[in-house]
């Protein structure tokens, strides 16, 4: 397959996810989106569950490239500016549709391995890349002596999960949760006194 060629499908079921969600998905959907025949499409993936591994591949090599080398002076910072990244879409774009369509999709993770696999993988990076930053931020001083990078990795992914989850289901706002992972940072990471700069 071109480049061009799959740019165009994954573009094509990026829309489509938005506008029919997954449960409703169709090839046909995501042909229209594409601006190919369905023939064309299913040239190339015999299937929806194919096609949407594919995506989710093709999402994971963003999701690495994004959250890399978060911006910031300091591990706190970089701490705050990784979180802000996962949690807030970019600004042109309106990322509600398509967040309540990938949570449709975790949902089928139960039943479905090869979607588990694939999600375990953002789950893992995302993870590690947290307790990277914290690891360094205890060995220079920003972070407590005591907090443990390993546990608290695993306590900030599972919160920005749940704030995520919390937003498309229920509406939550997404800077309410960061306002409050903010808090966290300040009374449970930082030493005493210290206050992280969020400008």
């Amino acid at each position: 397959m071109s480049s061009d060629a799959a740019d165009d499908i994954m573009d094509g079921t990026h829309s489509a996810l938005r506008t029919h969600g997954y449960a409703a998905l169709t090839m046909q959907d995501i042909a229209d989106e594409a601006g190919l025949s369905k023939a064309a499409l299913h040239y190339h993936f015999d299937c929806k569950h194919d096609l949407l591994l594919s995506f989710l591949d093709r999402l994971y090599g963003q999701f690495e490239a994004r959250i890399a080398d978060p911006p910031g002076d300091d591990p706190a910072e970089q701490l705050l500016s990784l979180i802000e990244t996962v949690m807030l879409p970019p600004a042109d774009d309106d990322p509600h549709e398509f967040r309540t369509a990938l949570l449709e999709i975790e949902a089928q993770a139960l039943y479905d391995e090869s979607f588990r696999e694939r999600l375990e993988r953002f789950d893992d990076a995302f993870t590690e890349r947290i307790r990277s930053i914290l690891a360094a931020g205890v060995e220079d001083g920003t972070f407590r002596e005591d907090v443990d990078p390993d546990e608290a990795a695993s306590f900030v992914a599972t919160y920005v999960r749940g704030a995520r989850t919390q937003n498309v289901a229920v509406g939550t706002p997404l800077d309410d949760s960061l306002s409050a992972f903010r808090s966290y940072v300040e009374s449970t990471l930082l030493p005493a006194s210290a206050e992280v700069d969020t400008e």
